[in-house]
Formats: structure tokens, sequence, C-alpha cells
């Protein structure tokens, strides 16, 4: 026998009233217990057992051995069993999370609130950053990505598309003019967002047009802060649905060239294709899943 039959036949044993009863419970042979115990003795040069011809006691290292083995059974136990079986209130452990930096701050906490709320075990460890996320090499459990994901490694679910706005403030129009023309928008201040995958600005893309590379006269590579310059009337500013949405619904922005606006993109909630899936894992995925498709920032 391995050391974990060994300490497992020999916590039957001490639990049991005689050795027989030990052989019934764990459905083996009496000789089989009775080897294992003095396999286990010899092992570790002490008498668990004092036996005689009606029953054998547990000695007082015996006594100390089987409540220590028992809590080791009971963690192998609990290790090993299979994760259908584990409650609702077992699910722990920690998610990494890979996010855009607004969308994660703005729309990831949200969908996910009730989720860590309803498993307290569960922790999330939540990555924000515009760069595309290394999912492998910084072990992502769950991402959430715009834009097109092929990789054939990872499960990805499309959940909500994102849109593109040129907006400006009522107080910038009011010095330009509203351009009627790509063309006129060229000629006007604008704001940028660094790619922080090349480290140049985005260049704009448009519906009919090829898109063009931006001069512009505010820079960052923080959405927010390409939101707040666009709010203080520094330039117009092509951005997401989710950070323009309701400046555009009270009037504090305003959408020029709206015809002009390009395709939407894909937002999707990625996870490794490797099965199985930890319950901590499908929890979260299946939560983002369900409810970001379902918020009103992603629509305008």
């Amino acid at each position: 026998m391995n050391e974990f039959e060994l300490l497992k036949t020999f916590c039957a044993a001490a639990d049991a009233r005689n050795f027989r009863e030990a052989a019934v419970r764990l459905g083996v042979s009496p000789q089989v217990v009775t080897r294992g115990v003095k396999q286990l003795e010899e092992r570790l040069g002490e008498t668990l057992f004092h036996r005689s011809t009606r029953q054998v006691q547990l000695t007082a290292f015996g006594e100390e051995l089987a409540q220590q083995g028992r809590g080791i059974l009971s963690t192998i136990h609990d290790v090993m069993r299979p994760a259908a079986r584990r409650g609702r209130d077992e699910i722990e452990g920690t998610v990494r999370l890979a996010a855009p930096s607004a969308l994660g701050r703005l729309l990831v906490l949200r969908a996910l609130a009730d989720t860590l709320a309803s498993h307290p075990r569960l922790t999330l460890d939540l990555r924000l950053s515009e760069a595309v996320a290394n999912a492998v090499g910084e072990r992502i459990d769950v991402g959430v990505r715009i834009g097109a994901l092929s990789d054939t490694r990872f499960v990805a679910r499309r959940v909500a598309n994102l849109s593109f706005h040129v907006v400006a403030s009522p107080a910038l129009l009011a010095r330009t003019g509203v351009p009627a023309s790509v063309q006129q928008l060229q000629a006007q201040p604008h704001i940028a967002l660094i790619n922080s995958n090349s480290g140049r600005p985005w260049p704009w893309e448009f519906r009919h047009s090829q898109a063009f590379s931006v001069q512009p006269s505010f820079l960052s590579d923080e959405p927010e802060a390409e939101l707040q310059a666009a709010l203080f009337g520094l330039g117009f500013a092509q951005l997401p649905n989710y950070l323009v949405g309701r400046h555009l619904r009270a009037g504090t922005l305003i959408e020029v060239l709206a015809s002009e606006a390009p395709a939407v993109w894909p937002i999707s909630v990625y996870r490794s294709s490797v099965s199985p899936v930890p319950p901590r894992v499908k929890v979260v995925f299946d939560a983002l899943v369900a409810t970001l498709g379902h918020a009103d920032e992603l629509r305008v």
C-alpha cells in the first residue's frame, strides 16, 4: 500500500469496532486491514493498537495519529470532489479578469456586483488597460475584448456592439461652426487617444471615407481624460458610445457627421477553451455574458 492507502486503512480501523468491520467499510478482506495496520506500524516505529482476542483498542499514539489522519483525509476528499457536486456557496478562489480601462470601471464591476455578493469567497483580480492583454502569459481567466478575437484557444461570446461618435462641446461648435464634411473636420482642433499597443494616436475611422491620422491639440492614453478634454471644448473627439451616450442625451456634447459614423465593433467576453472550466471562472464568464449586453451605456 502507498501512504495514502495506509492512512485510509488505519483511520477506518480506528473508527470501527474491529478490523472485520473496518474491512466491510473499505470493501476488502480483514487480512488486508491487518496487513495495512502492521505495515504502518513498522513504517512509523510505533504500536497503533492494543490487540486482544476480543477487541482492538487504539494506543495513545494511535489516538493522536487518527485525529490528524481524519483531517488529512477530509481535506483530500474536499479537494478531489468533482466541481459539479460542489454547492453554490462553495465557489471560491481568484478569477483574473482583463478589460479595457474605462469599460472595466464603468460597466464590468457593475455587471459582476451581484455575482461577487452571492459568492463571498470569490475574489476578482481586475486588470485594466487599453493594451491587448497577453491572456496566456498574464494568466487571464476571463477577458473583455473590443474588436475581433479569432484565437482558437479561447471561447468567445459577442455581447454588444461598440459604436463611435464624433462629438464636440456646444462652446466649441459656437466658435468653429458645425463641419459639413470629413474634410472640413480635419481643419479643426482634435483630441486623440494613444494606442497603447503601438504608442501612436489611434486614426479616426469613417463609413464613407478613409481613416485619417489626427494632428491633436490634446493627446492622452486614458479614454476618460479624452472625454473630459472634449467636455472642456479643447477639440473634436471620436469616442465610444459607453463614454458619450449620457452626454449626448444631456446635450453637454453634440454629435457631428453622424452619417459618416464607422461600422460598429464587437465587444466580446472570452475565456480559455481548455476543459474542464473551474466553477469560479464559469460563474464570472456567464455573469458578464448575461449582463454586459443590457448596459444602457452601450446604447445611444
